[in-house]
């Protein structure tokens, strides 16, 4: 499972070091793919199966699915990380979730996010309020 925030910084070559944590889970491979809210969503690659598996089985003839699946998978990349820990970015995807230098890596569970860190920073200051205000009916018998 992903947890938490870290916050590494992107290279003049376009990599990322894995936060630490990160590291064990993605070590055979990961696949980085568009998220929404123009983030990167990074997943080890038998997540991205099982996540793929998922959408296989949405009908064709759905435009929305069709759509979906278009972005998500166009956007998709395999990568593998070298001895340090480090995955290449692609450019595509540096330009979709607008990133530069200073990111913000979070866990969110089954996957992590890459996230500019500026970008991060708005987001949450627009979410934490609604996240305060969330109430039993979003999350039956959790909260």
């Amino acid at each position: 499972m992903f947890l938490g925030t870290h916050t590494p910084r992107l290279d003049e070559k376009g990599r990322l070091i894995l936060p630490a944590k990160f590291r064990d889970e993605l070590s055979e491979g990961l696949v980085l793919t568009r998220g929404q809210e123009r983030c990167i969503y990074v997943f080890s690659s038998s997540e991205f199966e099982r996540v793929h598996e998922q959408m296989r089985a949405a009908p064709i003839s759905s435009r929305q699915a069709r759509d979906y699946n278009r972005i998500f998978l166009s956007g998709a990349s395999d990568e593998v990380p070298d001895k340090q820990g480090r995955i290449t970015i692609p450019p595509a995807l540096r330009t979709y979730a607008g990133l530069d230098r200073d990111l913000a890596v979070i866990g969110a569970g089954s996957r992590a996010e890459i996230w500019a860190a500026d970008a991060w920073d708005s987001y949450l200051t627009e979410k934490e309020t609604a996240f305060s205000e969330t109430d039993e009916d979003a999350f039956p018998g959790i909260i």
